[in-house]
């Protein structure tokens, strides 16, 4: 199945240890993904490995809905945090999030990894790739550290 790669570099006002607590919270998924609204029966029974639902809400002609449960695999190693989905339609996320401290604050490495038959490959990159860069976004407004 075809592959597409896509990266974002960005920064965060905020330590590196806050943004790895945050993006280890799998409730911190639902806004943070504009598709995800809720988690559910999260495991984190094993060091390093955070295992949860997250539903995700698809609308089709802005008034019908679909709530698909996806299972997602967080590994931790670091300062980095790997996460691991199968989707519909056999599309796989494979996405990482390397932290790294950038002055005051973060500067955050992530890369998205994503397979998908031919047929899905250029509508799943795209969609991906908003959501990458609203990710950007929503993550530095939620962890911005207050001035005053």
């Amino acid at each position: 199945m075809p592959q597409k790669v896509l990266t974002n570099t960005f920064h965060v006002d905020a330590a590196p240890e806050a943004v790895f607590e945050h993006l280890t919270t799998p409730e911190s998924y639902i806004g943070l993904s504009p598709l995800v609204v809720a988690v559910k029966d999260v495991d984190r029974s094993e060091p390093g490995v955070i295992r949860y639902t997250s539903i995700e809400r698809f609308r089709f002609l802005g008034v019908f809905t679909h709530d698909n449960p996806i299972a997602v695999t967080l590994l931790t190693e670091g300062l980095s945090v790997r996460g691991d989905v199968t989707s519909p339609g056999n599309v796989r996320l494979v996405y990482r999030f390397d932290l790294a401290p950038d002055g005051p604050g973060t500067r955050v490495d992530d890369r998205l990894e994503i397979t998908a038959p031919w047929f899905l490959t250029a509508f799943a990159a795209g969609q991906a790739r908003k959501v990458q860069l609203a990710r950007a976004g929503i993550l530095a407004e939620r962890l911005a550290v207050p001035v005053g």
